[in-house]
């Protein structure tokens, strides 16, 4: 589904999980290329996710959160 077709909760969720994901990469000095390949996904997976153009399914979150050594509801909580 395009992410214009998303309803406005449902983008706005994605841009938090991405912006989760790129905070705790920067904070860890992680470029997009070198978490990719510490999670064992596609880089520029990871720049869709960051940029809430791709679903995060819980497989990938979980590896996302396992590279970045955080547990998996760390990229998913709204605070």
């Amino acid at each position: 589904m395009p992410a214009n077709d998303l309803q406005p909760w449902l983008q706005q969720h994605r841009w938090d999980v991405g912006a989760r994901i790129r905070r705790l990469r920067t904070q860890r000095d992680i470029s997009q290329v070198a978490l990719a390949d510490l999670a064992g996904l596609d880089h520029k997976s990871i720049s869709r996710y960051e940029n809430g153009r791709r679903n995060l399914g819980l497989d990938e979150a979980a590896m996302i959160a396992r590279a970045l050594g955080v547990p998996t509801w760390r990229l998913l909580r709204d605070d």
